[in-house]
């Protein structure tokens, strides 16, 4: 987590909006020897008690196993981001390249789910991502025989976690002028994989 307080994001939407963006999560555990982690993809909420994130791991990941032994997890999630040159800010002195960035990390326990809530996660899961790829017909297990789905059930492990810890970064340029953020946002538009960070970056300059 980037140190400086100006580019932290604590807003709960809009943590839970950047992870419906950008999903797939990286969780992190301390191993006995060394630290564990692993990639999944996280369905986000917030409810009456707060923000939940759940996902589902291989029973067989060492990950898992931490888990299930009461080890709390980091999840970070990672957005767009982009090299920034400094000759994007215009004829301005002393400046230095960076990195710009947007992140959101969630830090407590996490709790197994058991064998039907790894059921309804799956549902859910390709409920949310099938939508997304209409119009066609969206997958379901229903597609799939009760046993084979019960033998792929067996072999993984389903989670929810209520973050003790919650927070985001956004570092884009706070620390430059109006102007100077409009160079670089100029120069991103008009390279690959720039659009997101320009899109980020402009929203600070918007009344």
């Amino acid at each position: 987590m980037h140190p400086s307080p100006r580019f932290r994001e604590t807003d709960p939407a809009i943590l839970l909006a950047r992870i419906a963006a950008h999903p797939l999560a990286l969780v992190a555990v301390n191993g006995e020897t060394a630290p564990r982690v692993v990639h999944t993809p996280v369905i986000a909420r917030q409810d009456k008690a707060g923000v939940a994130l759940r996902f589902h791991l291989s029973a067989a990941n060492p990950v898992t196993a931490r888990l299930l032994a009461g080890a709390p997890a980091t999840l970070v999630f990672t957005g767009p981001d982009a090299y920034i040159s400094p000759d994007w800010y215009g004829d301005v002195p002393d400046q230095v390249p960076t990195w710009n960035y947007l992140s959101v990390e969630a830090e407590g326990a996490a709790r197994e789910t058991g064998r039907e809530g790894a059921a309804a996660f799956l549902d859910d899961l390709s409920a949310v991502f099938e939508t997304a790829l209409l119009p066609k017909p969206p997958w379901t297990r229903a597609k799939m025989t009760p046993a084979a789905f019960e033998a792929q059930l067996g072999g993984i492990r389903a989670f929810e976690m209520r973050p003790a810890r919650f927070e985001g970064i956004a570092k884009l340029g706070q620390n430059k002028t109006p102007e100077m953020r409009a160079g670089v946002v100029a120069a991103l538009e008009g390279l690959p994989g720039g659009a997101g960070i320009a899109a980020a970056m402009r929203g600070l300059d918007r009344p």
